[in-house]
């Protein structure tokens, strides 16, 4: 930030949420233009939530007649981070609460997300559309290695649900665990889950509970970032989707319920939506600004 550049206002919002004290909380900076690299990360550590946005002027010929098109980059605690999905909601809301509901888009790291912004019952709801997903298979030894780190025995994963790191903006290796029990009880390594994490450029690791053939419980673990778990996690959401529909876990035209943040006492819904023909996934919810 320069020497004499006014501090920008900071805004939190939560996202996947209506209410304050669910989903998860996000920095919001409506017009960083004046922070550098080391200022946003600055901002997002004195926030310390998971993630915080910035918005500056898009990049030229981004969504060419787009009125309301802006870069946006994202800030763990540690470190800069490709794209988050909870931090797009919130700016979203942010933004339309501001100028009203309607067509967004977003220059991110990992590409061009558009984002559309409804009002509904009085609630401000986004959905954001991924860039081009892919899942990838993870080898026998890391995938041993993660399972010690978490504490996790391999006879507790769900066999139906093949471990998988997957793509959708930032990679996440998703582990399904064979009951709620399981997925309740996380208390891990935190260092050695961080070293795998960082070997294998990964952002979150995507734990995952099925309650119903549409409905699933998930959790984070956030250690690259400098967090124990990402409440409510909308990139891990579209990876998710993707690596479902993809393995043929859920049927190409398919809308899924996540509930996340329940065991952290922020309970949030991100809704995840697929469409034949289309690869790319859209991840919705609601959000609140906090304060």
């Amino acid at each position: 930030m320069t020497t004499n550049a006014p501090r920008p206002e900071v805004l939190r919002y939560t996202a996947f949420s209506s209410t304050p004290d669910g989903g998860n909380p996000a920095g919001v900076v409506l017009d960083a233009t004046g922070l550098d690299d080391g200022d946003m990360l600055a901002v997002a550590a004195d926030l310390g939530y998971s993630e915080s946005a910035f918005l500056t002027a898009p990049p030229e010929g981004l969504a060419d007649g787009a009125e309301r098109a802006y870069r946006i980059r994202y800030f763990s605690p540690r470190a800069e981070v490709p794209f988050c999905g909870h931090a797009t909601i919130a700016t979203a809301v942010a933004l339309a609460e501001r100028t009203g509901p309607g067509e967004l888009v977003f220059a991110t790291r990992a590409g061009t997300v558009p984002v559309t912004v409804t009002e509904e019952g009085g609630a401000i709801r986004a959905t954001l559309t991924s860039v081009e997903p892919h899942t990838e298979e993870i080898s026998a030894a890391d995938l041993t290695e993660a399972l010690a780190a978490l504490g996790w025995p391999a006879a507790d994963l769900d066999p139906a649900f093949p471990p998988r790191v997957a793509f959708a903006g930032a990679r996440h290796l998703v582990l399904a665990a064979a009951t709620r029990a399981r997925l309740a009880d996380l208390a891990y390594d935190f260092a050695r889950l961080e070293a795998l994490m960082h070997r294998l450029d990964l952002t979150t690791v995507q734990l995952v509970w099925r309650a119903s053939a549409t409905v699933f419980h998930v959790r984070d673990p956030f250690p690259v970032g400098g967090v124990v778990e990402d409440p409510a996690t909308g990139a891990a959401a579209a990876a998710f989707g993707a690596y479902a529909r993809e393995l043929g876990l859920v049927p190409e035209d398919a809308v899924l319920t996540l509930h996340q943040g329940e065991d952290l006492g922020r309970p949030g819904e991100l809704t995840v939506t697929l469409r034949a023909g289309d690869p790319r996934v859209r991840v919705s919810g609601t959000g609140a600004r906090i304060g």
